[in-house]
């Protein structure tokens, strides 16, 4: 069962939510919570999988929350959920690891399968997808972030610089593998270093990456 925990302050949206997910048959509605000052301790005592996060809530919001568990040990994945395609707040979730987004009006049928995606540890906003967003959402530092960026990335061997170039176009690994004249499993062995080097969390924060490298 894919244990998940749903993190938002209007009550209604919460019983849709856990309505839809429980009666998945796979998926496991282990709490609720109303601010994300309730998270740590929901999440030290059911240790869900998942963590559905609302952005705005009145006490803790969704971002400081989200940075807060990420920096956790063993950490739950976490799904950052919000009314607008273009949120300077979900781009800040990304940048401290969420798994991705959803906006509130996502299909039952979809929202089940992100969950399912993002529990077998893959995210549900494709580079592409994140590429649009930044380009909606002005947070500024970009200067700065570009520098870093830049010297993330130096950190690199040639062959992995060149995978995660290709995972910040969007690629698949299969379509990378392709690209780069490469087996799947090696593509996948290149993003696992790429992860472990750079100290970051999913590809889509390679993709994040990526795009502030470029200026």
């Amino acid at each position: 069962m894919i244990k998940v925990l749903v993190v938002d302050d209007d009550a209604m949206v919460r019983a849709g939510l856990s309505m839809i997910l429980g009666g998945a048959g796979d998926i496991a509605i282990v709490g609720e919570a109303a601010d994300g000052a309730e998270v740590p301790p929901l999440v030290a005592e059911h240790r869900p999988d998942v963590v559905l996060m609302d952005i705005r809530m009145p006490a803790v919001d969704g971002l400081t929350a989200t940075e807060a568990l990420r920096a956790t040990a063993a950490p739950p994945e976490v799904v950052v959920l919000t009314t607008f395609h273009a949120d300077a707040q979900v781009l800040r979730a990304l940048r401290a690891g969420a798994a991705g987004f959803l906006l509130k009006d996502i299909a039952p049928a979809d929202l089940v399968q992100a969950i399912r995606k993002v529990a077998a540890g893959e995210p549900i906003l494709s580079p592409a997808v994140t590429r649009q967003l930044i380009t909606h959402v002005s947070d500024g530092g970009a200067g700065e972030r570009t520098a870093r960026a830049r010297q993330l990335l130096a950190r690199l061997s040639e062959r992995e610089r060149e995978v995660a170039v290709a995972v910040g176009r969007g690629r698949s690994n299969a379509e990378i593998a392709r690209e780069l004249y490469m087996s799947v499993p090696t593509v996948k062995a290149h993003v696992s270093r790429i992860l472990t080097k750079l100290a970051l969390n999913n590809r889509v924060q390679v993709a994040l990456l990526v795009y502030d490298a470029a200026g």
